[in-house]
């Protein structure tokens, strides 16, 4: 399981590290909350530290959002049931949440195929590595096909029971 460095002390880390597949939770939760037509005029204010505004708001910044975007999204998302709090969360959770980190992994190494491509394609010279990154891409994505192939019948199987049941 992949694993990012991350604040110490923050909601899901054991020991300052968390897991990708929080990671992949919280990029998911906070992308959720939509605009609105009308401007939100409600306000609750919060006290944080000063070290805690400070990660509240690189992290923001590293998804591309407002800190009070972040913010507003994981409260909503945790008062709709949508987000667990650590001790909240199931293996259901995990599963999807592992899922969803395997997704932006998959699509990193298709990016870094992509630009290999381009080079070539354009008239670059290869780099020594190109054929061993792209013979390890390859190995990795039929990797993440027997994956899903097999996480596709074990939840066949489970709403099958759950039917049945």
């Amino acid at each position: 399981m992949a694993e990012v460095p991350w604040s110490e002390g923050a909601p899901g880390t054991e020991g300052g590290v968390v897991r990708a597949a929080d990671e992949a939770a919280l990029y998911r939760v906070a992308r959720r909350r939509a605009r609105q037509d009308v401007q939100r005029k409600e306000r609750v204010d919060v006290r944080y530290s000063s070290d805690e505004k400070t990660a509240i708001r690189a992290e923001a910044r590293r998804l591309g959002l407002a800190g009070a975007h972040l913010v507003g999204a994981i409260v909503l998302a945790h008062l709709d049931g949508d987000l667990t709090l650590p001790g909240q969360r199931t293996a259901t959770d995990d599963l999807i949440d592992e899922l969803a980190s395997l997704r932006m992994q998959v699509a990193r190494i298709g990016t870094n195929v992509n630009q290999i491509a381009h080079r070539l394609n354009s008239g670059g010279d290869p780099h020594p590595v190109d054929t061993a990154v792209l013979a390890e891409a390859g190995r990795v994505v039929a990797l993440v096909k027997q994956a899903v192939t097999a996480i596709d019948a074990a939840a066949d199987v489970a709403a099958t029971q759950h039917r049945a049941a």
